[in-house]
């Protein structure tokens, strides 16, 4: 990837309130999405932060903060600083993330090929899902050229703006695609990030026709991305293998040529493993 530095998006929050003329079941705990809504106030810069800034974060009053924050703290889940007031998320969080990544057969399955890319091409190569109107990182195998801007697993990003996320939405029917469009918050993540509505569904309409997505500058600047969908035995997508080359040493033209059969042809195999819905 190129070392130019790319504009970050807004963090995004998973917002659960519901849609408009919907209510929420009688089953649903406010409390449980109020203290998931403090630990997902600590993203990026927001490392360690006092009371009233994990308040302000998480958009909460001042009293339930401070009974949640204890009450985490007390679970393991939060860390107070020695001899600060200040509060941080503690390692006992990374366990929910190490069973979920071990409880996905699609990261095992997928595993092998990312490897075999990677060793083969010396390119980052990478395995997302979608999950809303974002792509989730769950699998990264680094190329053998140095980059200074790095994605890591569990990083997010607007679907819509990526190859893998365009290669997964053309592989859902068109309603659902016009649904993930409208609900993607329109911030440009680079001076080039495509954001009308109707030019992203005729990428994805591309997509579908390709069989492969591409984008160039989407979400970083000097970067060149091709993907293909992985999908279950019903034809819904459930992941993405992505390739991601910067413009310093590849064309798009050089990439589709050189890059595209890697992602398809693992993505198809990955696929006829009879990948289960939800894998």
């Amino acid at each position: 990837m190129s070392a130019v530095p790319r504009k970050t998006a807004p963090p995004a929050r998973h917002a659960t309130a519901p849609r408009r003329g919907e209510q929420r079941s009688s089953l649903f705990i406010g409390s449980v999405e109020k203290a998931f809504q403090v630990l997902e106030a600590f993203r990026d810069t927001q490392r360690t932060m006092s009371m009233a800034e994990i308040a302000r974060a998480a958009q909460l009053d001042r009293s339930a903060t401070q009974r949640l924050v204890h009450t985490m703290a007390q679970l393991g889940y939060l860390r107070r600083l020695p001899d600060s007031t200040l509060y941080g998320l503690a390692p006992k969080v990374l366990t929910l993330s190490y069973n979920y990544l071990r409880s996905r057969a699609l990261i095992e399955r997928a595993s092998p090929y990312l490897l075999d890319i990677s060793r083969t091409l010396g390119e980052t190569c990478n395995l997302q899902e979608l999950d809303g109107h974002e792509i989730v990182f769950l699998a990264r195998f680094p190329g053998r050229h140095l980059v200074n801007v790095d994605f890591a697993v569990g990083y997010r990003l607007p679907a819509v703006f990526t190859a893998s996320g365009r290669a997964m939405l053309s592989r859902l029917d068109l309603a659902p695609r016009r649904e993930i469009v409208g609900a993607t918050p329109m911030h440009p993540i680079t001076p080039y990030t495509e954001t009308d509505a109707k030019l992203l569904l005729s990428r994805i309409d591309e997509a579908a026709d390709r069989g492969y997505a591409v984008v160039t500058n989407q979400t970083l600047v000097g970067d060149i991305s091709v993907a293909a969908a992985i999908t279950d035995h019903d034809g819904h997508p459930v992941g993405a293998i992505n390739i991601a080359v910067p413009t310093t040493r590849w064309t798009v033209e050089r990439a589709q040529e050189q890059l595209v059969p890697h992602v398809q042809l693992a993505a198809t195999s990955i696929s006829q493993a009879k990948m289960p819905r939800g894998a």
